[in-house]
């Protein structure tokens, strides 16, 4: 029996690679630009279906341009609050049980909002998420990760800004955008600061670039994930009669259990992979990597979590157990401290799938398939 729309909303789930300004709602879109009067590009009943084409679009200009009306909108403590707040909620609707979710504040600044007053109108919208999640009973632990631009000069003062806040909801730091002509030594300094403050950071690598990304952001920057890391697959030939061979860098990635925050939708709207059926995501898996599966910008790609999994599931036949390792795989990566990530696993993550496979094998009885 495959696996059922139902079976995979309720599944649990576990984000690790979520972007704040990629996630809106359409209508919340609307409404925060008629507040500031920020000119939208299209009819607002067109607005959603607009962010997947521009992001179909195969042009970076228009890729681009979309964030351009997500941040626009998305510069005041009461427009973060909202945005956070129903981030948290629409992830839980959809079984994310935890989340690791990311975004710029020195984007955020237009308005004369400070960096500390961006980080505290975000947490004070997730924590208004997570409890209308709980009340609602889709409990959640949603936690932030802050980004510097690496086409910026601001690294260094967002990582201090991590680490101002890592007991107030920020977990973890990170460096992203185009990463051609901006590799990610170019922030050492701030990576080097992160690791003597025993701080957690994640690096956008191997996504829009190749192996000398990936290298840097491990070898020289430290990264304790990559974000994407697809391109690890450049160093890995399959022979035609099926034989694997792994370079130097991509058996060091798998032996230390380096976490790949894949996002497939996205990697194929991005020209990392060239369909989902082609995504490396499935030889990664074999070759037992420590694949994660993400949303990336769930407004740009028209997606979410239960959309990646059916996508996946469909793609290479994954079940429910192998979306309960893709899970742990997560959870085990995650930024939150290590008996918080246990408690997770034993008694949230491993329990939901125990009683959704329980309830397989009851049906599949009743069919008579067992």
């Amino acid at each position: 029996m495959a696996l059922t729309d139902h079976e995979i909303a309720r599944a649990p789930k576990v984000l690790l690679h979520d972007h704040l300004d990629g996630g809106l709602r359409p209508g919340t879109v609307v409404e925060l630009a008629a507040e500031v009067g920020h000119e939208l590009p299209t009819e607002p009943e067109r607005l959603g279906q607009w962010f997947r084409d521009s992001a179909d679009s195969g042009s970076l200009e228009r890729y681009l341009e979309t964030f351009v009306h997500t941040v626009g909108v998305m510069q005041t403590p009461a427009a973060l609050t909202r945005v956070a707040s129903e981030c948290a909620e629409d992830l839980a609707r959809d079984g994310v049980v935890y989340a690791e979710v990311r975004y710029a504040p020195e984007q955020h600044l237009d308005a004369g909002m400070t960096l500390n007053e961006v980080v505290m109108a975000v947490q004070a919208g997730f924590a208004e998420g997570e409890k209308r999640a709980a009340e609602a009973g889709r409990p959640i632990v949603v936690r932030q990760i802050l980004t510097a631009m690496r086409h910026a000069a601001r690294s260094m003062e967002i990582a201090e800004l991590a680490v101002r806040y890592r007991d107030a909801g920020v977990v973890g730091f990170d460096i992203a955008g185009a990463e051609a002509g901006y590799p990610p030594t170019r922030h050492l300094d701030a990576f080097e600061y992160l690791q003597r403050e025993n701080a957690h950071f994640t690096i956008h690598a191997g996504e829009g670039f190749g192996l000398p990304s990936i290298w840097q952001a491990i070898q020289w920057c430290g990264a304790d994930r990559l974000g994407h890391g697809v391109r690890i697959v450049d160093d890995i030939s399959v022979a035609p009669g099926g034989e694997v061979r792994l370079g130097r860098l991509a058996n060091y990635v798998r032996d230390k259990r380096i976490p790949l925050e894949l996002c497939p939708s996205s990697n194929v709207q991005t020209g990392a992979a060239p369909s989902l059926a082609e995504h490396p995501f499935g030889l990664l898996t074999r070759l037992r990597f420590r694949v994660t599966v993400n949303t990336d910008n769930r407004l740009m790609s028209g997606t979410s979590m239960s959309q990646e999994f059916a996508g996946l599931a469909e793609a290479f036949g994954y079940d429910l157990t192998d979306f309960q390792w893709f899970t742990v795989n997560a959870m085990k990566s995650a930024f939150l401290p290590f008996d918080q990530r246990l408690a997770l696993i034993n008694n949230v993550i491993k329990p939901g799938y125990a009683a959704l496979g329980a309830e397989r094998a009851f049906a599949q009885m009743q069919h008579g398939t067992f």
